[in-house]
């Protein structure tokens, strides 16, 4: 199981700050690329789930399929929102009519709840990544466990204007029983990921988007971060990624609830 921790300090800083707190799912299945567009799915189909709707629970096992079917990917975005790259990574979407899964900090949500707007009015889907992102969580208390999905889930709904997150992605792929099931409860499916681009340990350009063509054949939902440190690479990736997947037929979708 993949723990991400490079780069990750900041967290417990910006969490001490904020609010005085202490702080992949591997799986995947082999699908198949057909023909299809890139484009995202429909304005309605794209947003949150709607301002002040009631949570309905949605399934406990780990999602990684695209709404899209056999020909369908998923970006997804961690750890933001960052004032810095958030902004250009919403631009390069945008640039290819990409929507995206931003899977969201607590305490960045509440820090900078314009560009948790600007997600959410782009069309794009929100998911909770805790209050910290601690990639312990999976050996904490259930207690603990309860209080940074809850609190996170709070947060980014308040920073939203009342959209709430429709995907919960433990930091790290720290996923248990119980947080699965609290997440699902509060109509969070959990969200784990396929394609690790190891962005955040800033290999290259050309490394990243060399292992999305390598890994994709392992399934559909790739793992990207716009905060946690420099995502000048991140930017540029996606800028080659993005293009490359609508030449291979590919198209850009929600991961399935």
């Amino acid at each position: 199981m993949a723990r991400h921790s490079g780069g990750r300090g900041w967290y417990s800083k910006v969490a001490a700050a904020a609010l005085g707190v202490t702080l992949l799912a591997a799986g995947a299945s082999v699908w198949t690329a057909q023909a299809g567009d890139l484009g995202g799915s429909s304005p309605r189909a794209a947003v949150s789930a709607s301002p002040g709707a009631a949570a309905k629970a949605v399934g406990v096992t780990i999602a990684h399929a695209s709404d899209k079917g056999a020909h369908g990917v998923n970006i997804t975005i961690d750890d933001g929102p960052d004032p810095t790259w958030t902004p250009q990574v919403l631009a390069v979407l945008e640039e290819y009519g990409v929507k995206a899964t931003f899977c969201m900090v607590g305490t960045q949500a509440q820090a900078y709840p314009d560009l948790v707007k600007q997600v959410v009015a782009a069309g794009h889907r929100l998911c909770d990544h805790t209050v910290s992102h601690d990639t312990t969580m999976d050996k904490k208390s259930e207690a603990y466990q309860s209080k940074e999905i809850l609190d996170a889930e709070r947060m980014i709904t308040k920073a939203s204007g009342g959209v709430r997150p429709m995907y919960y992605r433990a930091p790290g792929g720290a996923f248990t029983p119980y947080s699965r099931r609290l997440a699902a409860s509060r109509g969070m499916r959990p969200l784990g990921w396929n394609v690790d681009t190891k962005d955040f340990e800033q290999p290259g350009v050309d490394a990243i988007v060399a292992t999305v063509q390598r890994e994709l054949p392992s399934g559909p939902t790739i793992l990207f971060h716009d905060a946690g440190g420099d995502r000048d690479q991140t930017v540029e990736a996606l800028r080659r990624v993005l293009p490359w997947l609508r030449e291979q037929g590919y198209a850009c979708g929600f991961p399935v609830r």
